[in-house]
C-alpha cells in the first residue's frame, strides 16, 4: 500500500501536466492571417516599370514610423486598377515620364493605426512637415483621417509623375529638421517627382486638385497626371491632387485587412 500511494500521485502529475499542454494552442492553429481575393495582384507584375516608394512601408510619412499592416513595400491592386495604371504608363513613357505610386491598397489595420496616431494629441513629431497650419485636434473634423478609407477596398493609388531618366530620392533620416510641404520645392523634402505644388501626403488647402494658387508648371504637371489617369478610367478626389480611384471599383462595399505582402496574393 505504501508504494501505491506516490504512484498514485505521480499519475496525477502527468495527468495535471498532460492537460496543461492540451490547453496551449497549437502554432498550427494560431489564428491565420487573411489572404487577398483572386482579384487582387501585385503591380509589379502587372507593370515592372512603375516606380514604388511605399510611404507607409517606411518611418517618412504623417504618422513617423512605419504603418501596421506594411509587411513589404510593395504596391497591391485589384488587377482591373493595376491594368489601367500599365496603359497610362505606357502613354506617359512616350512622353518621356513615369508614374511612381506611393501608397496603394491598405488594410484597414494600417487605417486603424491613423485613427489611434491622430487621437493622440501629444504625438506631432511629423507636423512641422506634413501638418504645419493644420492643428491635430482637427484632423477628423476638416477630413484629413477618418475610420474607414477607399485605398482598403483595392482599387485607390497615391501617386505622381517622374521625369525620366528618374534620380533615386535620398533616404529620410528620423529625427532630421523638417521643412513645410507646402513650402518651394527646392526647401521640401527631396522627391524625385515633378514639382506638383506640395508634397505627397501635405494636410493643407494647396494639395487641393484645382487651387487657384497652383499655377505654371505645378498646375501643368498636375493635369499631366490628371489627363494620363482619366483616360483610363480613374477618378481624382478633389482635396488630394494624388489620390485616384479607379472606377467602376471590383469591391465598392468591401474593406479588406490582408496585409501588404507577397504572401496575401493566393497562388500569385
Amino acid at each position: 500500500m505504501t508504494g501505491l500511494v506516490p504512484a498514485l500521485r505521480n499519475l496525477a502529475v502527468c495527468a495535471a501536466a498532460l492537460l496543461s499542454v492540451a490547453a496551449v494552442p497549437s502554432p498550427a492553429h494560431a489564428r491565420a492571417e487573411p489572404k487577398a481575393p483572386e482579384e487582387f495582384v501585385a503591380l509589379r507584375d502587372v507593370d515592372p516599370t512603375i516606380i514604388q516608394e511605399m510611404r507607409y512601408f517606411t518611418p517618412h510619412n504623417f504618422v513617423g514610423e512605419p504603418v501596421d499592416g506594411y509587411k513589404k513595400p510593395m504596391c497591391i491592386l485589384t488587377e482591373p486598377a493595376a491594368k489601367a495604371l500599365h496603359k497610362a504608363q505606357r502613354q506617359l513613357l512616350r512622353k518621356g515620364y513615369s508614374l511612381k505610386v506611393y501608397d496603394c491598397y491598405r488594410p484597414q489595420r494600417a487605417v486603424d493605426h491613423f485613427v489611434r496616431w491622430a487621437e493622440d494629441l501629444a504625438d506631432e513629431r511629423m507636423k512641422a512637415e506634413f501638418y504645419p497650419h493644420v492643428d491635430k485636434s482637427r484632423l477628423f473634423e476638416d477630413g484629413y483621417i477618418a475610420e474607414k478609407s477607399g485605398h482598403s477596398r483595392g482599387s485607390t493609388v497615391d501617386l505622381t509623375v517622374v521625369r525620366l531618366p528618374a534620380l533615386p530620392t535620398r533616404p529620410y533620416v528620423p529625427g532630421e529638421p523638417l521643412t513645410p510641404c507646402f513650402g518651394p520645392r527646392d526647401e521640401r523634402f527631396p522627391d524625385n517627382s515633378v514639382d506638383m505644388g506640395t508634397g505627397f501626403d501635405c494636410f493643407d488647402t494647396l494639395s487641393h486638385t484645382d487651387d487657384p494658387r497652383i499655377g505654371g508648371k505645378q498646375r501643368a504637371h498636375r493635369d499631366l497626371l490628371r489627363n494620363a489617369l482619366g483616360k483610363e478610367g480613374f477618378a481624382n478626389l478633389p482635396e488630394e491632387w494624388w489620390h485616384y480611384t479607379y472606377k467602376p471599383e471590383s469591391f465598392p462595399d468591401t474593406y479588406f485587412d490582408f496585409p501588404v505582402s507577397r504572401r496575401s496574393l493566393q497562388g500569385k
